[in-house]
């Protein structure tokens, strides 16, 4: 990778406090090759009419005079910022601070060049370019890197508790994904993805949606091709609140604060069980229609009662329709039928409680029962589950 260039994009906005520490570890980094580091400073042009915004315009201005004479890392800033630069009412948010950063880094970067996602609230150690390079170089074909995270507490209670319950949210749902065997299954955290610039061409680049841009692109990537959701480090994201985007991290952490999980509830494992039989039954759709809850329910979401016998014409063996299928039950199917089908008999304790006794009963902590509550919990002993989530789900990462 050493002839390459790499490119980090950052979107910052409201980021004076948390960027230059980012941009410390970039200037840290210890790697055999070439990078430039590209900012957009974004806001809608809107908030400098709103006095409840009026800090974020300040913030913004601030940040960028001291990225003007910030010398310790190549920069590229792009001011989407400032008075008649902001976004307009239609576009603007942090899909479309990633589009404008990686449209500018692709009008000069060669197709074998790597584009580094971050957030300006991410830390990442010194190795951290280093190992995304290496993780290319060992697997020449695959477009992306869904990278392994660990969200660091802080010496605030209540966002480290809300963090906490977010992970163990993120890490069950992934964990599942693992054990099924699906081609969707990758954490989308814009802060945690690296790709090959020739292959952020070949699929049209990202989709400038408001929020949840992250998602669609690796599920762009993986219709594709396979991608790595290992590597040798891990990204650190902040565990703040934040309603800068319209779902998220940041979001889901101020509702969690106030109790509301439903957007995030921890599915039991039993759930992913019609998707697993439908993937070992794709040879025999190929030759005839069948029935699952899930393949009913993918019939219903497309409103097609011929969708498979659509497929089959279109495709000449079982390797080409199980490629169709998977592009027709994606990741948002997946989720869409996890939530249509999630029972309200259980709470979402006795669901993680059950999944761990199916993973590994032998390391389930003493503090944590089918009858628990996540609020009886210490914010350690919730620690405890995020960790052992954490390891379960590393060893799956490793081995997909």
């Amino acid at each position: 990778m050493d002839k390459n260039h790499f490119f980090v994009a950052i979107p910052a906005m409201d980021e004076l406090q948390d960027l230059p520490l980012t941009l410390q570890d970039l200037s840290q980094q210890v790697c055999n090759f070439p990078f430039a580091v590209h900012i957009c400073v974004n806001q809608p042009e809107s908030y400098w009419q709103q006095s409840d915004k009026k800090h974020i315009c300040e913030n913004n201005r601030q940040l960028l005079e001291f990225l003007a004479h910030y010398t310790d890392v190549p920069l590229h800033v792009i001011d989407r910022s400032s008075p008649g630069n902001g976004w307009d009412d239609k576009k603007f948010g942090v899909g479309w601070a990633r589009k404008t950063l990686f449209d500018n880094i692709l009008s000069t970067a060669d197709n074998t060049d790597i584009i580094v996602s971050l957030d300006a609230d991410t830390r990442i150690p010194s190795e951290y370019l280093q190992t995304i390079a290496d993780n290319f170089t060992q697997h020449p074909n695959i477009p992306a890197i869904s990278v392994p995270y660990y969200h660091p507490l802080t010496d605030q209670d209540a966002n480290n508790r809300a963090i906490l319950r977010y992970e163990i949210y993120m890490r069950n749902y992934a964990i599942n994904m693992y054990n099924i065997g699906s081609p969707y299954s990758f954490t989308a955290i814009g802060s945690a993805i690296a790709m090959r610039a020739g292959d952020l061409r070949k699929i049209g680049g990202i989709t400038p949606v408001k929020s949840g841009e992250d998602f669609y692109l690796l599920q762009k990537f993986r219709k594709m091709s396979p991608i790595s959701n290992y590597n040798d480090t891990l990204v650190y994201p902040a565990a703040r609140f934040s309603d800068r985007v319209f779902f998220g991290t940041g979001p889901a952490l101020i509702k969690g604060s106030r109790g509301e999980w439903n957007s995030y509830p921890i599915y039991p494992h039993q759930l992913f069980e019609p998707i697993a039989e439908t993937y070992q039954l794709l040879a025999q759709l190929f030759e005839k229609d069948i029935h699952t809850d899930f393949l009913d329910f993918l019939q219903q979401q497309f409103n097609n009662t011929q969708l498979w016998q659509s497929i089959r014409q279109n495709v000449k063996d079982i390797p080409h329709f199980i490629k169709a299928f998977h592009e027709k039950a994606d990741g948002l199917r997946i989720l869409q039928y996890l939530r249509q089908r999630i029972s309200n008999n259980t709470t979402d304790e006795q669901n993680l409680f059950e999944n761990l006794q199916a993973w590994c009963p032998e390391k389930i902590p003493q503090s944590f029962t089918a009858d628990t509550t996540f609020q009886q919990l210490s914010t350690e002993q919730l620690n405890e589950l995020r960790d052992l989530l954490f390891d379960l789900e590393m060893k799956l990462r490793n081995r997909s």
